[in-house]
């Protein structure tokens, strides 16, 4: 009877030590599959027109309004040109508009595609993806474009207010985009971890915005033959706009713990209608496709590429962005160096 006693304590003994175990170890377990092996390693972009590649032309095909989609994503976009030789292959799953829902989870659409972290998690999980590229919260409350159209309108007709007076108190439309940015990115880190892939698998990186204009636009060029704006307007876009938006997407990227790319000053001296030859800038000018204009599904699209990176500025954005993704720092600024080339200033970003 005792040795029957003592079998059967020994048993339920085994039985709480392997229920004590399931316990601490399941909890803390990875999660199942994990990223994919033997598969092209990739580079992924996600967010809005900045990054799209707006303005950059050669549009891939589906994306320049057929179907309503005018999602501009152009195989000259900076996710394209970093140069990393050790990255198989670069996707761009951005769309010019975007806001922050979009680029997260859930039914938000821009130009008929829904969710880009709903495409970043079912692609993840085919490809090994190394790092993502974001930059959206600009067409949140900011409507950053749409205060630029106003800046133009201001222009046209000199009985209206500056765009930076219609623009009404832009910190706290900064303020009130932060906490949707960070929902996306958030978003984007469910959408990775719904994959199989933990925070530590892969670079997470946060893009601010560059300025397109600035108070050196030449005089023979604010016109409707370049870019219509106040002075005052211009002084506004690169002293104001542009550096309270940039906080707020730094904001953003240290409360989602993401790396942060400062491209606020990438354009310095490089913006629209800066120089002689337009060749040597890096954003569009006013743009307008006049042959669009003859046709209502793309007349109210014909001036869309105004004011965006083109395909040399997002030459120079790639580059900085490659440079940096090299190294280990949280933070750092696309700055011209000597050769008069972006580079990633990492000991001045923030």
């Amino acid at each position: 009877m005792i040795r029957r006693f003592r079998w059967h304590a020994a048993v339920l003994l085994l039985v709480l030590v392997l229920a004590a175990l399931v316990v601490v170890v399941l909890p803390g377990s990875p999660p199942a599959g994990g990223p994919p092996e033997g598969v092209p390693r990739v580079l992924v972009a996600l967010g809005d027109s900045t990054i799209s590649g707006e303005a950059a032309g050669d549009y891939e095909a589906g994306t320049d309004g057929t179907g309503g989609d005018w999602c501009h994503r152009s195989r000259n976009a900076s996710i394209h040109k970093t140069g990393l030789r050790s990255i198989d292959e670069t996707i761009n799953l951005a769309c010019s508009g975007a806001p922050s829902a979009q680029v997260g989870l859930g039914d938000a659409k821009q130009y008929t595609e829904g969710s880009q972290a709903s495409r970043l998690s079912a692609l993840a999980k085919q490809k090994r993806v190394v790092a993502i590229l974001v930059a959206v919260g600009a067409n949140d409350d900011p409507a950053f474009s749409h205060v630029l159209d106003g800046c133009v309108q201001a222009w046209l007709d000199a009985s209206k207010s500056a765009c930076s007076v219609t623009a009404g108190d832009w910190q706290a439309r900064v303020d009130r985009m932060v906490p949707k940015v960070t929902k996306a990115l958030a978003d984007i880190r469910t959408a990775m971890a719904d994959a199989g892939y933990q925070n530590s698998d892969y670079h997470l990186v946060l893009q601010s915005y560059a300025a397109p204009i600035s108070p050196e636009v030449r005089p023979e060029l604010r016109n409707l033959n370049g870019c219509p704006f106040r002075e005052e307007d211009l002084r506004w876009v690169r002293a104001t706009a542009v550096p309270k938006i940039t906080d707020g997407v730094r904001q953003a990227a240290r409360d989602s713990g993401a790396r942060f790319l400062d491209v606020s000053r990438a354009g310095l001296g490089h913006e629209a209608c800066t120089q002689e030859d337009p060749k040597n800038e890096w954003f569009s000018r006013l743009s307008v496709k006049w042959n669009d204009l003859s046709e209502d599904e793309r007349a109210s699209h014909a001036l869309q590429e105004s004011f965006h990176p083109n395909a040399a500025g997002h030459a120079q954005f790639g580059r900085c962005l490659g440079e940096f993704l090299s190294t280990s720092d949280r933070a750092a600024a696309c700055l011209a160096g000597s050769d008069g080339n972006l580079h990633a200033a990492t000991s001045i970003g923030p």
